[in-house]
């Protein structure tokens, strides 16, 4: 443990500058990336530090701060946690201690967060400043320059890629003749996967370097002369946090499978409700007709031809879902040379060709699913390649759920419940602040009673199936 008088935040404005293995120390405790993306685990560095839950107070001194925030540049040294609680009207989640302990984005390995994804979202020109993305990462070190925390920090000049919709604050704004953008983004580009987004390492108690992190994003804040600070979807123990201190809270809804110790997935099918079950068996079966055969792909055994059709598919759906797709050819290329290990491509042939196919990333226990595109329509195949098949090798690969990316109301039928999201947003300007407040007060309201109402339609058997997060 270091004295918190000690620790400084340096700002980054690359991934590159900063060793991965320090990177990654933070980022997933516990585990490391090998050659390829092979995953290996360091059981000693696991368990991180726990204090006390300490309440945010931020740091609002900004006195004696540098005007410009080059790369490598020290903010300055940042104070101690410990605070008076703020009083807040806002109704509190649960403290830190009550839910750090039972949450898995504390100890797994999540591959978005690790410096290989990250930085070839980079090095690949997908999240630069040239697209909108200028990283500010912040690290915070000790006396000695050991970084102890960090924070994938973006300098944002538009609300894309973000899947945490702020459209209509920053119009309302602007109108009103506020600017709005540039905002800092605390986040991974293009993913809307849940993570730790203030990336503690076991070096440093745990309500410590969160609180000291969003300490430097206040000043970085201050600094560029930014409107606001968005952290998005993040685990709730760190929303928890940030909620005692200034931040407002937002949620949302997605779909996430959990693998209750089924040995197949006839065992999962026997847990849900006849009809569905039925529904489930028709479309794998109408799904495969016409002599589609499907593969799973991982590692060495994805090809650089693998990529050229995948990322056809990935071009064809992206143009027609939102007309600008974020990532490029050359991502793909790196992420299998990098992460391969980490990548499972689901991909589906007819005819001797590739006509389908599904990226998900691998973490210690949850497979995410990412992306989707096909050259043939078939019926059900979606379904089967992003749902049914990504629940097949959770079942075999023994891990313990699959989170399927945004929105689908559709997925429920299919076994996956829905799962609340989580927000941390800081305003800067008083009066948007209050907009925005209210907003996110009936906002936070009608997603649960959706919630509510979704948990009643899920497809198990009565009394049997497993209970959602509310």
């Amino acid at each position: 443990m270091t004295d918190s008088s000690e620790h400084i935040i340096r700002v980054h404005s690359t991934l590159a500058d900063i060793p991965a293995r320090q990177w990654d120390r933070v980022a997933n405790p516990g585990w490391t990336l090998g050659p390829g993306g092979r995953l290996e685990s360091l059981p000693e560095d696991a368990q991180l530090p726990v204090s006390a839950a300490k309440p945010l107070k931020p740091e609002r001194n900004r006195a004696g701060l540098e005007s410009d925030c080059k790369a490598g540049e020290s903010i300055r040294e940042v104070p101690d946690a410990a605070s008076e609680p703020l009083e807040s009207e806002a109704e509190t989640l649960e403290s830190p201690s009550q839910v750090a302990e039972s949450n898995p984005q504390e100890t797994s390995f999540n591959p978005f967060v690790s410096h290989a994804f990250l930085h070839t979202l980079e090095e690949a020109g997908c999240a630069v400043g040239k697209t909108g993305w200028l990283g500010q990462h912040l690290v915070l070190e000790d006396g000695s320059g050991t970084p102890l925390a960090a924070a994938p920090c973006y300098v944002k000049t538009h609300s894309q890629g973000e899947y945490v919709f702020d459209y209509g604050w920053a119009d309302a704004f602007e109108r009103a003749g506020g600017r709005y953008y540039p905002k800092l983004q605390v986040s991974v580009p293009f993913t809307p996967a849940t993570g730790r987004r203030l990336l503690v390492g076991p070096d440093i108690d745990r309500d410590t370097g969160r609180a000291v992190l969003a300490s430097g994003l206040h000043q970085l804040c201050d600094q560029l002369g930014t409107s606001s600070v968005h952290l998005t979807f993040l685990p709730k123990a760190e929303a928890a946090f940030l909620e005692r201190g200034d931040f407002l809270i937002r949620t949302d809804r997605q779909f996430h499978w959990p693998n209750h110790g089924y040995a197949t997935f006839d065992d999962f099918l026997g847990s849900l409700a006849s009809r569905k079950r039925k529904a489930v068996k028709r479309e794998r079966r109408e799904a495969l007709e016409g002599g589609i055969t499907v593969e799973w792909l991982t590692g060495k055994d994805i090809t650089e031809d693998h990529w050229d059709a995948f990322f056809e598919f990935y071009m064809d759906t992206g143009s027609r879902k939102w007309g600008r797709p974020y990532l490029n050819r050359t991502f793909f290329s790196l992420l299998g040379e990098r992460m391969g290990e980490r990548v499972l491509l689901i991909m589906a042939r007819r005819s001797g060709r590739y006509i389908a196919g599904a990226l998900n990333m691998i973490g210690s226990d949850t497979l995410y699913g990412r992306y989707w595109g096909c050259v043939e329509d078939h019926p059900f195949l979606h379904f089967e390649l992003c749902y049914h098949q990504a629940i097949d090798y959770a079942i075999e690969h023994g891990l313990a759920r699959v989170e399927a990316g945004a929105q689908g109301s559709h997925k429920l039928a299919r076994g996956y419940l829905p799962e609340t999201t989580w927000s941390a947003h800081w305003i800067a300007h008083p009066g948007l602040r209050r907009a925005v407040e209210d907003y996110l007060e009936e906002e936070r309201r009608a997603v649960a009673e959706e919630q509510e109402i979704l948990s009643e339609h899920a497809p198990y058997r009565r009394g049997e199936g497993p209970v959602p997060e509310r």
